[in-house]
């Protein structure tokens, strides 16, 4: 069983270097740590962790170039009732990954969310499956348990106010709230 799994983390690794398109900046340059990923993700809005949680924003994290936007982007979004991760958040993620390895002090919190369809219990165990996804894949990239942390808040956090389509894929997510060290 246990070269199945290397097989399957060696794999897994190699979609997450190849990368997507390139994304554009979403939050203003100031600071930076380097990480050293590069590539690009897919399309999407971004959001920042939840307000007043101490977190760092975006432009904290940013450097320059590829890797600075990628690390600027801090929410990957899902598909309904799922919590794969969507190759054209691959490539942000390692950045992401790379990054907390290259820093050992950087710790993030996941936060998962999903839409109001669904029971309550259901949504809390579905944000919690979306968030334990990207701690695998930032696991993968060299970043410690120490360092990341999950919680799910299932619906009770809306980016989005609405009950249309729109509404409920910007709910559906997980958000990286970086916390300071």
């Amino acid at each position: 069983m246990k070269p199945r799994v290397v097989m399957l983390a060696c794999v897994f690794g190699a979609v997450l270097l190849s990368g997507c398109g390139n994304r554009s900046n979403v939050i203003p340059a100031s600071e930076a740590p380097e990480a050293g990923a590069s590539g690009g993700g897919g399309g999407g809005a971004s959001t920042m962790g939840a307000g007043g949680s101490g977190g760092l924003r975006g432009s904290e994290l940013e450097s320059g170039g590829t890797q600075s936007s990628l690390l600027q982007e801090l929410t990957v979004y899902f598909e309904y009732d799922r919590s794969d991760i969507r190759q054209e958040f691959n490539a942000m993620l390692a950045a992401h990954g790379q990054y907390l390895a290259a820093n050992p002090t950087a710790q993030v919190r996941l936060e998962g969310h999903a839409d109001e369809r669904g029971s309550r219990e259901y949504n809390i165990g579905l944000g919690e499956r979306r968030a334990q996804a990207v701690r695998r894949v930032l696991l993968l990239q060299g970043a410690t348990a120490a360092q990341i942390s999950t919680v799910s808040f299932g619906e009770e956090r809306p980016a989005v106010l609405g009950s249309d389509e729109e509404a409920y894929s910007l709910n559906r997510r997980v958000e990286l709230v970086y916390r300071q060290q």
